[in-house]
């Protein structure tokens, strides 16, 4: 196995680039970290094309990926490739997967110009764990962002990922409903049908804008009988695509 040990190494500061969107968006790769989330990526579809290990994750990494993709890599060149504070000791690379067709939407979420990486990642991971396969990505954070990654645990291989303007979402089969998460004023969840339904959550600060809220077909609130005054996007979002799974 091919073994590097210089952080000056050309083909590790192509690596380290990617921790940069610009630098994703012109190699069309992106990367990962740990084992569980590599070996959640790995055993999709999407293209594993090289695994870095230190000497002391070997074996692992060799328990979830050929040992013609495995890197091994000194500890400092680690850190150089680790987008973490605290790097795992596996990193892997993959290559960023086609756009799937508009035709594909079905149910699942809209991310509406969502901000934090973490929230993004952590909705995605309640889509895929709850079976809902459509995530369409509206302006926001990249979502083959490292932390957006990290946060999904890898279930961003799951589903399909769609990356849209709201005008080419609007455009999408009239069939499947937007419906608008929002803090007060919609809805009952059990006053909704969610079949066939993208949940539309908004910005953490923001929300979703109001002529976006407009173009929904239904708007839902959940109950907060605590008299809490917002409840996280994250964990708003996730409590609805709950809802929605159970009803679809």
């Amino acid at each position: 196995m091919k073994t590097i040990v210089s952080r000056q190494n050309p083909q590790i500061k192509q690596i380290a680039k990617l921790k940069l969107q610009k630098e994703r968006i012109q190699q069309k790769k992106f990367i990962a970290e740990g084992y569980r989330t590599c070996k959640t990526i790995i055993d999709s579809d999407i293209e594993l094309l090289e695994l870095y290990t230190t000497q002391a994750m070997l074996e692992k990494a060799k328990e979830i990926a050929p040992e013609g993709k495995i890197i091994i890599v000194a500890e400092p060149v680690m850190e150089k490739l680790s987008a973490a504070k605290a790097p795992s000791g596996l990193l892997g690379v993959f290559e960023i997967p086609k756009a799937p067709a508009m035709e594909n939407i079905g149910s699942g979420i809209v991310l509406a110009n969502m901000a934090n990486p973490g929230n993004m990642g952590t909705l995605v991971r309640s889509c895929a764990a709850m079976g809902l396969k459509s995530v369409v990505c509206v302006e926001g954070t990249d979502p083959w962002a490292p932390k957006v990654v990290q946060a999904s645990a890898g279930t961003i291989a799951n589903i399909d990922l769609f990356e849209l303007s709201w005008e080419d979402l609007l455009k999408k089969d009239p069939h499947v409903k937007l419906i608008a998460l929002i803090v007060q004023g919609g809805k009952k969840p059990q006053e909704i049908n969610f079949k066939n339904t993208l949940l539309v959550i908004g910005n953490e600060a923001h929300g979703i804008p109001e002529q976006w809220i407009a173009d929904c077909d239904e708007k839902l609130t959940i109950p907060m009988p605590g008299k809490t005054e917002s409840l996280n996007a994250a964990v708003a979002g996730s409590i609805a695509i709950y809802l929605a799974s159970q009803k679809d």
